[in-house]
């Protein structure tokens, strides 16, 4: 009995030693190339109305043994890839990842509920809910999400920016400013939000609309979620979690941009999209309201209303957040700043750390504090941010003061200044440990962003956006541009 048990043992090894030798030698370049060969014939055919050739390649895509290794890549490069749904499972080892696309398939499929658990919103005593799909569900979403996605470029609204590949903020900041800044511009804003978009969106739209196989669609939709062991149904709404929920949200919202043009043919009125976040232009405050009235009729349709609350029609004159940004006139100029709500957010944000670092190193606070600083000057260095750079210098030198008269309280002012603020060049007050120093937010230099050509297609135009993502690369060094909500596994 022990000699068979061994034997056995020896022989899951030797197979567990294959799939992992397997995972570990497949040709990357080679998989995302024949996937994206798929994916461009998928938008080909929806470029040109034919839904029957769309369907075959979806079957292809979705049964493809290349896509099945990306779908699984791309779970298990995830920023969540550690965090379980309710089966407890993940794929950290190349054996696993290897067993987990061999048995990513169609076939009598049924999704598992999600894990629902509740965080706290910033700035906010109220929490929201996340919820949590299991590794195999994401994996099959991602799957459907590789098919769907050449789907979507094809179709979406021209000046929709958020979850896109090679689409950013930015580009949705500097479509905003080309559609106000001029002195003939429309001087008046719907700014919409839509009431939990994510939640709400009706699932019998979505079977009738999304192009995909409508049983798998019916499964994601339909998982229902588990919180403190009970189970509980969803009757709308997007899953939660999942990979392909904001392709859905798109696809739903895609469709405003004609409506407005049908009904607008020769007016200045122009749609700025973000996901579910969105700012309509209007040459008067009469058209602001029609344009609502039409937003809610598109949206009910839909499963999905205006938040009266959060939905306003405001003066150019007067400004408005868009995207942690504030776009107003000042004597007829258009400014673009930070906002008041995006400063606040990070000063806290640093002020947290802060209050974390009591026994740390100043090594230690300077690597906490640098990725900070320079993800938020890279957002915004955009725009005109050179005081909000100088505000917050000038906060970040009074908390690190604090820090170090903590450390040190028997200490004089002078020597906690020779310990922690060093001279380099012209400056007098650096921030600096043996090995590593604090960058300032004033370091960062503003740069305009390149302008976006709205109408090109990344499964069909792949060179524009490769020379332009090099472009961004040369003069943006060191900044990560999210590139889609696959992010590494977009087209090369």
């Amino acid at each position: 009995m022990n000699a068979l048990y061994s034997k056995t043992r020896k022989s899951e090894k030797h197979a567990d030693r294959q799939l992992s030798s397997k995972w570990n030698s497949i040709d990357w370049k080679s998989v995302k190339e024949s996937v994206n060969r798929l994916q461009t014939r998928i938008a080909k055919a929806v470029q040109e109305g034919k839904w029957n050739l769309v369907k075959r390649l979806h079957y292809l895509l979705t049964h493809s043994y290349y896509a099945k290794l990306l779908a699984v890549r791309i779970v298990t490069q995830n920023r969540g890839r550690r965090t379980p749904g309710i089966d407890g499972e993940i794929w950290s080892s190349a054996t696993s990842k290897m067993q987990a696309t061999l048995k990513l398939t169609d076939k009598h499929y049924k999704s598992t509920p999600l894990r629902r658990i509740y965080i706290p919103k910033p700035g906010s005593d109220t929490k929201r809910p996340i919820s949590i799909p299991t590794m195999h569900d994401r994996a099959m979403q991602a799957l459907y999400a590789l098919a769907l996605q050449p789907v979507a470029e094809t179709l979406v609204d021209k000046r929709s920016f958020g979850f896109r590949l090679f689409r950013s903020a930015q580009d949705a900041c500097q479509q905003a400013f080309a559609c106000l800044a001029h002195p003939n511009s429309s001087q008046w804003i719907l700014e919409c939000d839509i009431k939990g978009c994510f939640d709400n969106i009706s699932h019998e739209w979505l079977k009738a609309n999304i192009p995909m196989d409508l049983s798998i669609l019916t499964q994601f939709m339909k998982a229902g979620f588990v919180f403190e062991g009970n189970l509980f149904p969803t009757r709308s709404g997007t899953p939660q979690g999942g990979l392909i929920s904001p392709l859905l949200a798109n696809m739903t919202l895609d469709g405003i941009e004609a409506s407005l043009a049908k009904h607008f043919p020769r007016m200045k009125v122009h749609l700025i999209r973000y996901a579910d976040d969105c700012v309509i232009t209007a040459p008067s405050k009469e058209i602001a309201e029609r344009l609502k009235r039409i937003i809610q009729e598109f949206l009910i349709v839909r499963g999905l209303e205006l938040s009266d609350n959060k939905t306003f029609i405001t003066h150019i004159d007067e400004g408005f957040n868009f995207l942690g940004w504030n776009f107003k006139k000042y004597k007829g100029v258009l400014l673009i700043k930070p906002s008041i709500k995006s400063i606040q957010k990070v000063i806290e944000k640093v002020r947290d750390i802060m209050h974390k670092a009591k026994a740390w190193t100043q090594k230690q606070l300077i690597g906490e504090l640098n990725p900070i600083i320079r993800g938020w000057t890279n957002y915004h260095k955009h725009v005109v941010a050179h005081e909000a750079f100088a505000r917050m210098d000038f906060v970040m030198w009074g908390q690190l003061w604090h820090w170090a008269k903590r450390r040190h309280p028997n200490k004089g002012h002078w020597w906690i200044v020779d310990k922690y603020w060093h001279r380099e060049g012209s400056r007098n007050w650096v921030f600096k440990s043996d090995t590593n120093k604090l960058v300032l937010f004033e370091d960062a230099k503003v740069r305009r962003h390149p302008w976006l050509r709205l109408d090109a297609n990344p499964f069909l135009e792949r060179n524009y956006f490769i020379e332009r993502m090099d472009s961004l690369k040369k003069k943006n060094s060191g900044v990560q541009t999210k590139l889609s909500f696959f992010m590494h596994d977009c087209p090369n």
